[in-house]
């Protein structure tokens, strides 16, 4: 599983890419969504580069997102009484389902994509106009994602 997190705004998006962004659910910035490391995805992944950050997910770091930022659908936080009425035992649980790959997040009632805060301390020194292996935001950080993801959560 791959996450996508969404860094750069919409100014001097051309259509190409804001149409692609749009169809990986990334609208605004400090957005994430978890999609499957297929080679589709990957070159949609790798087509907006620019504008995101992505790498590898964990299943425990997954978890945490979704304990800490999902909603229901009609924007409300998960509750307790919510995931006893879908019968799911806790976010671990929604995560190890998920990771397996017989299910997608929506089927549980839960939106896909995640709002973040800005990452405390902000982003890396150099940016967020420059690649992460330049010392910037950008592009491919591999498992690293998962330090920038808890400074966001």
């Amino acid at each position: 599983m791959i996450a996508v997190i969404r860094i750069r705004g919409q100014a001097g998006v051309t259509h190409k890419i804001e149409e692609t962004l749009q169809m990986l659910r990334l609208h605004k910035s400090n957005h994430l969504v978890v999609i499957n490391d297929n080679p589709s995805m990957r070159k949609m992944v790798e087509k907006v580069k620019d504008f995101v950050t992505y790498g590898d997910i964990t299943e425990a770091d997954f978890a945490a997102i979704i304990e800490k930022r999902a909603r229901s659908e009609g924007n409300h936080k998960l509750t307790p009484e919510f995931l006893k009425e879908k019968k799911i035992a806790g976010a671990e649980d929604i995560a190890k389902k998920v990771f397996s790959g017989k299910h997608k997040i929506s089927e549980f009632g839960i939106e896909p994509v995640f709002r973040l805060n800005p990452p405390k301390k902000g982003h890396e020194r150099g940016g967020i106009k420059k690649p992460f292996k330049s010392g910037g935001a950008l592009g491919n950080r591999g498992k690293e994602i998962s330090e920038l993801i808890m400074r966001m959560i």
